[in-house]
């Protein structure tokens, strides 16, 4: 699946306030290595239903380890092994005996209880690992992992390390140990990138079986395809669920809705569902079924640009030519455009809003969510058998205002701008001036 930078950004996969971003959600690492690794994996969709179906493999088996996944390796285990690499430590001699370990304490103190404490944090990192191998003893039934695991097993069979299976560490076996982290720098540094990965998988199941989320069904159809039921966006506190389907046939969800009502929440579900379900992970929803989608494009939140004085309104058009550019290569593709045109007047919003449906609701290899607050353009567009027109409702009583967040079939004539200017006493305000 093809995506970029500005779609991730609009679906808040990574957000620079980190608790409002779906990598935070989905963050169960304990370490900075599988923090890393989380982050690679949240931001690479697989390249076909086949791949997809291998990572929800590996998510199905890391959710049945999750009671009896090792808790020996901490955040501070892997940097005090880092620090290791970081700190000046005097050359050690091998094998160590009474006399070099004397020689040694007496000549370099300082490297002397830097290595012996490394060494017992590598001790443990052994030990850590070797718990994980025997969790995961077939590394062939998982080819998404089975590299990681392959880089540990062979760490494990090294016979300099094999110290960490016995009973009672000396002060000689803690000196050969940093002996050996001193030449297997390279070695050291793979096996704990190779944890990492091993604990974002971890971190991905923990976050699917905490959160509720669903393993989607892949379909093998040529035309764009996605139903869902009960989905809904998982960083709301209480989210009200949607029922969605698209096809072929009807390929294009025309929204309308008052400010509030809920339509960029219910877009951005929908595309943060179908790019979860291309990373092959749960998704937030009771159900889903869909198409692999070989692209996903948003216009969702479009800025101006000072520095290269360029208004709103220009960097509007130019994300709708960047998607006319995409959708053009006869791929499938999911394309979502929430409140079309706010950087234009009215009349120019209206008029450009009808040229750009016209265009994509023709492109039937794809599907396409679009809300827009421009109702009146229902007119021009409501013969085309493929446009579905959706809204959400606003109920007005003595002034209060209410959502329902439910999606209803139809077109919405809602316009709740000036209520919210009165309910907020900013014309008793402006009246004062």
């Amino acid at each position: 699946m093809q995506i970029d930078q500005q779609t991730l950004n609009d679906l808040g996969i990574f957000n620079r306030i980190e608790e409002n971003s779906i990598f935070h959600l989905l963050n169960f690492t304990v370490t900075s290595y599988g923090r890393e690794q989380l982050q690679l994996l949240l931001a690479k969709p697989m390249p076909s239903i086949e791949q997809i179906n291998e990572r929800q493999k590996v998510i199905r088996y890391f959710t049945e380890l999750i009671p009896i996944w090792t808790r020996r390796i901490t955040n501070g285990t892997l940097l005090l092994i880092d620090r290791f690499y970081h700190t000046r430590i005097a050359p050690i001699s091998y094998p160590s005996n009474a006399v070099t370990i004397a020689a040694y304490r007496l000549l370099n103190a300082n490297s002397f209880g830097a290595v012996r404490y490394s060494a017992k944090q590598f001790i443990d990192f052994l030990k850590g690992i070797a718990e994980i191998r025997e969790l995961l003893d077939n590394e062939n039934d998982y080819p998404t992992i089975r590299s990681s695991l392959l880089v540990l097993k062979k760490m494990l069979e090294k016979p300099h390390f094999q110290i960490y299976q016995k009973k009672h560490i000396t002060v000689a076996d803690e000196l050969n140990i940093g002996y050996f982290m001193q030449k297997s720098k390279g070695e050291i540094q793979n096996a704990l990138q190779a944890f990492g990965v091993l604990e974002a998988w971890m971190s991905l199941a923990i976050a699917c079986q905490k959160h509720d989320f669903v393993l989607p069904t892949f379909t093998e159809r040529k035309e764009p395809y996605l139903k869902a039921e009960k989905l809904y966006h998982p960083l709301l506190q209480n989210p009200k669920p949607y029922d969605i389907q698209l096809d072929q046939e009807s390929n294009f969800l025309f929204l309308t809705g008052a400010n509030m009502a809920g339509k960029s929440t219910f877009i951005k579900a929908v595309g943060l569902s179908v790019y979860l379900a291309h990373l092959g992970i749960g998704v937030p929803a009771k159900q889903m079924e869909l198409c692999y989608f070989d692209g996903l494009f948003s216009n969702i939140q479009i800025t101006d640009n000072i520095l290269q004085g360029e208004s709103y309104f220009f960097n509007e058009v130019k994300r709708i030519k960047d998607t006319v550019e995409r959708i053009s290569d006869g791929k499938k593709w999911l394309v979502l455009i929430d409140e079309l045109f706010k950087g234009t007047n009215v009349r120019d919003a209206m008029r450009c809003s009808v040229a750009v449906i016209e265009g994509f609701r023709k492109v039937k290899h794809s599907l396409f969510l679009l809300s827009t607050h421009l109702y009146e353009i229902e007119n021009d567009i409501k013969h085309y058998p493929n446009i579905l027109f959706r809204y959400f409702e606003t109920h007005d009583t003595d002034g209060q205002l209410s959502f329902s967040y439910q999606l209803k079939e139809g077109v919405s004539n809602d316009r709740i701008g000036y209520l919210i200017l009165q309910r907020e006493g900013v014309i008793e305000e402006l009246g004062r001036l």
